[in-house]
């Protein structure tokens, strides 16, 4: 059975541990995939939306984990990129 992994306060301990450790040896079914925003966003839109659309947006981003703003971002960048169709 392998090994749950640990819990880290700091980034230093995180660093710390991968550098030492044997990631083989951890479970990692428990993870979730996280994706950091780096980008300045400098630019800001209003956009109008039916409330039940948005209540559907904000349902989508809530079981994905992430703000809804983020969440149409996301969708709006999958949109507009080629061959990064779904």
């Amino acid at each position: 059975m392998k090994k749950k992994f640990p819990d880290f306060r700091t980034d230093t301990e995180a660093e710390e541990f991968v550098e030492s450790a044997d990631l083989s040896e951890y479970d990692f079914s428990d993870m979730v995939p996280m994706r950091f925003e780096l980008k300045r966003k400098n630019r800001s839109v209003s956009l109008r939306l039916p409330e039940e659309l948005l209540d559907e947006v904000r349902i989508h981003a809530k079981h994905a984990g992430i703000p809804y703003q983020r969440f149409m971002r996301l969708a709006i960048e999958r949109a507009v990129r080629p061959g990064k169709q779904s």
